[in-house]
């Protein structure tokens, strides 16, 4: 058997069965964090993210803007969490033949998005490779009253998410903005009860949702937020590397948002129970059956 048979998250999977954990991690592998043990008050957030040449950026991007998404991504994991990056170390690899005014211009991207959120790059490694490779460790804290994972979804809860979806491939993914603001703020006033950072599509990071809740899933097709990018809708349910924030939080949480008016804080569906599985309704009220096998609905996966 091959890795392209197994897959990507049954790999994953395969893996995680095989790890031992002390009772200082809180939570392991299935978020976007780690989540530390650390005082009485805040745990510790614990992230990594690798971006590989000609699979998430290429030597035709501006260089910046590579270094920046290096940086971003992890910020972006901090956020699903609710809470604020801290520390970050950088490995990066490459072919010995990259000319150094290429990398000081992806560094010099890392450099800006860090001080912009208070980061401090405390090291890391270098090493030759056949393409260029960067991974960003990175760890935050966040409050134990503020820690939202993606295991606490009820049903009843309502979906939000914000921004809007589709067409990420056409820039968006190398110049997002992690939403550590918004998270906060969300944190701060709203009982919010799980999230992630859609990275893999909102079909697909929904679906991580529900399978570490235990819950089923409606969302609407007429309140998906499309980017003015997106292909289609499908494009909007697949599109990976948006990093806006997929959340559920409880109806009257979710009347208050509506409410106030707040922009970019968008309802797509509800939280239902397991049985009903993951079904997306169209505008004339048809009912498809997102976990179908066969179904087109699927985020973006590495094997």
């Amino acid at each position: 058997m091959l890795v392209k048979d197994l897959g990507e998250f049954r790999l994953i999977e395969r893996f995680r069965k095989r790890i031992l954990l002390d009772s200082s991690v809180i939570a392991g592998s299935g978020d976007d964090c780690a989540v530390l043990k650390f005082d009485k008050k805040r745990y510790q957030l614990f992230t990594c993210d690798m971006i590989v040449e000609n699979v998430d950026f290429t030597l035709k991007d501006n260089p910046y803007l590579i270094g920046r998404k290096a940086v971003a991504i992890s910020i972006s994991d901090i956020a699903s969490c609710c809470g604020l990056p801290w520390y970050c170390l950088i490995s990066m690899g490459m072919p010995k033949n990259t000319p150094v005014k290429f990398v000081d211009r992806i560094f010099k991207g890392m450099l800006d998005i860090s001080r912009e959120y208070n980061i401090n790059i405390a090291g890391g490694d270098l090493s030759r490779s056949g393409r260029i490779v960067i991974d960003v460790s990175m760890l935050g804290l966040v409050e134990k009253k503020n820690l939202t994972l993606r295991s606490s979804a009820r049903t009843g809860d309502c979906i939000f998410v914000t921004g809007e979806l589709g067409g990420s491939i056409l820039g968006k993914h190398l110049r997002f903005t992690p939403r550590i603001k918004e998270a906060r703020f969300l944190a701060k006033n709203f009982k919010v009860n799980a999230m992630i950072d859609i990275s893999d599509g909102l079909v697909q990071d929904l679906r991580h949702i529900l399978k570490q809740s235990k819950v089923g899933a409606v969302i609407y097709e007429e309140f998906i937020p499309l980017s003015p990018k997106a292909r289609n809708l499908s494009d909007a349910l697949k599109s990976g590397e948006e990093f806006e924030l997929l959340f559920t939080l409880p109806r009257k949480e979710a009347k208050r948002i509506l409410n106030k008016k707040l922009v970019t804080f968008k309802f797509i569906g509800e939280i239902v129970d397991r049985k009903y599985g993951f079904k997306l309704i169209n505008e004339a009220g048809k009912i498809k059956d997102i976990n179908l096998k066969g179904n087109s609905l699927t985020g973006f996966t590495h094997f």
